[in-house]
């Protein structure tokens, strides 16, 4: 729970509490953080969905996907598309640790604190990109994924589509989702001192997104990883689901729509 800790070493603000416009400048500042460093990122995606798309036409032959720079490179991808889509929808969870800390300590202490929170979310979207990329080269080197990095089994594609629909509809999924749609709660009861403790609230939420939507970011191989118009389309309902009022049934609806849609493509199998 949350406590007012006296003293000034740790930060702590022992002055007269902020004000509300210095609390509006502070929402206003990270909202453009937050904001550039998504453009940034889509930024970066439409220029490597541009790259791709010209290399088949260019002739370029086929990549080994267990090099290590094709790795490399392939990390770096997932981490900057895991930016573009998963920092908006942790936005609310981000102002409301940036809020209470912003109450208890000073104003420097404060940003620093926000800031290693929002490194510990992304550290776990790191880890999962990790992942993602060697999960990525072991259907790339089966031949289940084209060079375009889009599925060219229907069985794989249906299967992945079938989990992810039971997935949403399950119990963790609800679990999850409710951890990452109560930010305020998530901040009371898991609250710890220090940069350490910000860090590892940052991994706690990081990990609650996780569970929520690591199933959504597999379709990724189906439609396609660089196929921006479906990342886009994963975005808004990460987000939806997060953020609505009715997110839990969007959720519910979302699941049910994968289900059909892997029914569907295992349908058309040979």
């Amino acid at each position: 729970m949350l406590h007012k800790e006296p003293g000034r070493r740790d930060g702590t603000n022992t002055a007269s509490p902020p004000t509300a416009s210095a609390i509006r400048r502070d929402r206003v500042v990270i909202l453009i953080a937050i904001v550039l460093a998504t453009v940034i990122a889509w930024s970066w995606l439409i220029n490597m969905a541009r790259d791709m798309t010209s290399a088949p036409m260019m002739g370029m032959p086929a990549m080994d996907p267990w090099a290590l720079g094709n790795l490399i490179s392939m990390v770096i991808m997932w981490v900057i598309m895991m930016v573009g889509m998963m920092l908006p929808s942790a936005t609310p969870m981000i102002l409301i640790y940036a809020r209470v800390v912003r109450q208890k300590y000073t104003p420097s202490a404060a940003r620093a604190l926000t800031a290693s929170f929002t490194v510990g979310y992304l550290v776990v979207w790191a880890a999962f990109s990790v992942v993602a990329t060697l999960l990525q080269a072991a259907l790339q080197d089966l031949d289940l994924i084209s060079s375009m990095l889009e599925s060219t089994s229907s069985v794989l594609g249906g299967a992945l589509f079938i989990a992810a629909g039971v997935y949403q509809l399950t119990p963790l999924k609800r679990a999850c989702l409710k951890g990452c749609r109560s930010p305020l709660d998530f901040v009371l009861h898991s609250w710890r001192k220090g940069r350490i403790g910000s860090l590892v609230m940052g991994l706690e939420h990081g990990v609650l997104c996780a569970g929520c939507c690591w199933m959504m970011m597999m379709l990724l191989f189906v439609v396609g990883v660089m196929n921006l118009f479906w990342v886009a389309a994963l975005t808004v309902l990460v987000l939806a689901e997060k953020a609505l009022p009715v997110g839990e049934w969007t959720a519910r609806i979302g699941g049910v729509s994968m289900l059909g849609a892997g029914i569907w493509l295992l349908s058309r199998s040979p």
